[in-house]
């Protein structure tokens, strides 16, 4: 970006607070070719997951393609799915807790450690 003074300043980049926890893309693509009407997938995985967990916000987009286009299934990611450079293709028939399931396999609180499995310590 440049002054009016012609002398060059740095970008300033400023962050936002999101208004949701988790984050999944669906291609539009794919939704289209399954006979599915635009925002269902995002409303059948909103309230299965606000169901499970009321704090947690899920924001579900629809985008382009995103790579794979599988004849009978939907492309899905996660941002963890994305990290690790991978794309969920769910079943469209399958129900919105098996979709959930699906795209946050770490989902719920963790399970407590069981005392074979709790670190021995010498005292």
């Amino acid at each position: 970006m440049e002054d009016t003074g012609g002398t060059a300043r740095p970008a300033r980049i400023r962050m936002a607070r999101a208004g949701f926890s988790e984050l999944v893309l669906v291609c539009g693509k794919c939704v289209k070719r399954q006979g599915l009407k635009k925002g269902s997938v995002r409303r059948l995985l909103r309230r299965e997951l606000k169901a499970r967990v009321p704090s947690r916000k899920l924001r579900v987009v629809e985008v382009g393609c995103l790579g794979p286009c599988p004849k009978r299934a939907l492309a899905a990611a996660t941002a963890d799915s994305l990290a690790k450079r991978r794309i969920h293709l769910l079943d469209p028939a399958a129900t919105p807790a098996q979709s959930i399931d699906a795209l946050f396999p770490d989902f719920g609180p963790k399970g407590c450690l069981s005392l074979a499995d709790a670190p021995t310590t010498d005292r």
